[in-house]
């Protein structure tokens, strides 16, 4: 996609603080960080959410690289969270897929309060 912002990070139109890049996965600091460590983890194929029809392989190398960017910014001990955003409702920003990889600190549960 031509007007994509995460497509122009992936094809190096835009530059971006890099954690990881292989040939079909791209990972770089989210420039609103919401914890410690916050990276997002995009593939280069640009697909707009995550029922967009994304092959099996497709997602689960996305994801499998998603635990890899946890691993190399040091969450596997303490753990982290890992979250993808659909839609407006979900507040998902950029029509492109991207996993949230979030650690560095205690989280609450994300759960509403009764």
């Amino acid at each position: 996609m031509t007007d994509c912002i995460f497509c122009k990070i992936a094809a190096g139109e835009i530059p971006s603080n890099k954690v990881y890049e292989d040939d079909r996965v791209i990972a770089f600091e989210d420039l609103n960080p919401q914890m410690p460590v916050h990276t997002l983890v995009i593939p280069k194929n640009h697909y707009s959410h995550i029922a967009d029809g994304i092959p099996d392989d497709e997602m689960g190398y996305l994801f499998n690289a998603a635990v890899k960017v946890a691993e190399i910014k040091g969450l596997s001990e303490s753990g982290f969270r890992l979250t993808v955003n659909t839609g407006a409702d979900a507040q998902q920003t950029v029509h492109h897929i991207h996993i949230h990889v979030c650690g560095g600190a205690p989280m609450n549960s994300g759960s509403p309060k009764r």
